[in-house]
């Protein structure tokens, strides 16, 4: 019998002492209420990832005895201590039948994981009520993305990505692959705008490769369309406007077959990188065409996905308003539209609400002001995005305040707004990906 390879980390040394194979592990999961995949399981116990959601991280907890940091760090012998088991199982602590979370609403999320795990695991190819499930779980990622804190959602994406992707690897049936690699496309570009939002455009990018990958398997003109607006917006932040035109441009075809609101966010996101370049006729010509396409729009199935999977008239008053900040003798029109995108994103209760783009609309009108001469109005601009908690520090913002900071340099009154830039450089100091996680 071949011998058994040296367990890279706790779990799975724990896993091996069990004596039992990943698919029963699984099993079990799903038992002590969870949901996981067998690919999931052994990505964490083999140490190619840490992302899991604060369901996952409780039931492996009950189930091995253990924190999630200290199941997933590397395993050395002395980090081996010996678990109680009455045949496979752990002696769990007496509980009197009382639910002991605190937490009502995160029990209710077990109860449904277990639910959807149950399902899925229940047939050997997924029948409409186990699809319909699949779509649910990624529709309700995608609405929250803009919504929530990145690290609240992170590890429900990752999971949800690995489900698809497992699905994929399975045998399905012919009807379902298309919706498969059409729901891989989706979870895909959120996690590429993930990658964009932790400051790492290298991995956004090759997300964004399999997402399009995923887009010409599904044979989705709109999805294709989006994935070259997630490279389009993955570029002009990292600094490349040249490579953020030519994604929009070779996605315009696509958003044209389609007539989604794809054929509104290229457009204006080509206007901002030719802004970001200092060419105010093509950024001009390109608001035109962004305002023009709204005639034809006409959602699709992408759009009907909400949150990040849709763009609406808030969000091209944001990207108008970035694009015109850009451009020497536009501060007037930069201010009007600055000052629409703040008000349209003043309601946190608004379905399009999403607190990057209110951020960058607030930037956006603090560079207006600036270029003014109005300093005091820029502070207040800027105010609330300073504000912001560590964990909403996304790349976008924090390049957002930068250029607040550069215009303060280059107004020629830096001496005047030397508190205000001092205030964006300690607010910058601290990005999301700081955070300790």
């Amino acid at each position: 019998m071949a011998a058994k390879l040296a367990p890279k980390t706790v779990l799975a040394h724990l896993i091996q002492r069990r004596n039992q194979t990943y698919s029963e592990i699984v099993a079990e999961f799903v038992e002590q209420g969870g949901t996981i995949t067998e690919r999931h399981l052994r990505r964490l116990a083999s140490g190619e990832r840490a992302g899991t959601t604060p369901q996952t991280r409780r039931t492996l907890q009950r189930m091995f005895g253990k924190p999630v940091e200290e199941l997933l760090a590397p395993y050395v012998p002395e980090q081996a201590v010996p678990q109680q088991y009455v045949g496979q199982q752990m002696v769990p602590a007496p509980t009197g039948g009382r639910i002991t979370t605190g937490n009502e609403m995160e029990v209710l999320d077990m109860a449904a994981s277990r639910a959807r795990a149950f399902a899925l695991a229940a047939q050997s190819g997924l029948g409409s009520e186990a699809m319909e499930q699949v779509y649910d779980d990624v529709r309700h990622v995608a609405k929250a993305y803009p919504q929530r804190p990145l690290p609240e959602i992170l590890g429900q994406l990752v999971e949800t990505q690995d489900l698809v992707f497992a699905l994929l690897e399975s045998r399905q049936r012919p009807e379902h692959l298309r919706q498969l690699y059409f729901l891989g496309g989706v979870t895909g570009g959120l996690l590429a705008k993930a990658s964009h939002d932790l400051g790492n455009p290298h991995a956004a990018l090759t997300q964004a490769r399999t997402a399009f990958l995923c887009a010409d398997n599904a044979d989705h003109h709109g999805l294709r369309a989006w994935v070259r607006g997630l490279q389009s917006l993955v570029s002009y932040w990292a600094g490349n406007p040249h490579d953020s035109v030519r994604y929009a441009q070779l996605g315009a075809g696509y958003a044209e077959q389609a007539n989604s609101t794809t054929s509104v966010w290229l457009p204006v996101s080509e206007a901002r990188a030719w802004a970001a370049l200092g060419n105010p006729e093509a950024t001009r010509a390109a608001l035109e065409r962004a305002e023009d396409a709204w005639e034809t729009v006409q959602n699709d199935d992408l759009d009907d996905m909400g949150g990040l999977c849709t763009f609406g008239r808030n969000r091209q008053l944001y990207y108008a308003a970035d694009a015109l900040a850009w451009l020497p003798g536009e501060g007037e029109q930069a201010e009007r539209y600055s000052r629409q995108a703040v008000d349209a994103y003043a309601d946190q209760n608004h379905p399009e609400w999403a607190f990057g783009d209110a951020a960058g609309s607030h930037a956006a009108m603090a560079i207006s002001r600036i270029a003014t001469g109005e300093l005091d109005g820029a502070a207040d601009a800027i105010a609330p995005v300073l504000d912001l908690p560590t964990e909403r520090r996304i790349n976008g913002v924090v390049h957002s305040a930068r250029r607040v900071h550069t215009a303060l340099r280059q107004s020629g009154r830096a001496d005047d707004a030397r508190e205000l830039q001092e205030e964006i450089e300690t607010f910058t100091r601290t990005p999301m990906q700081t955070l300790n996680r």
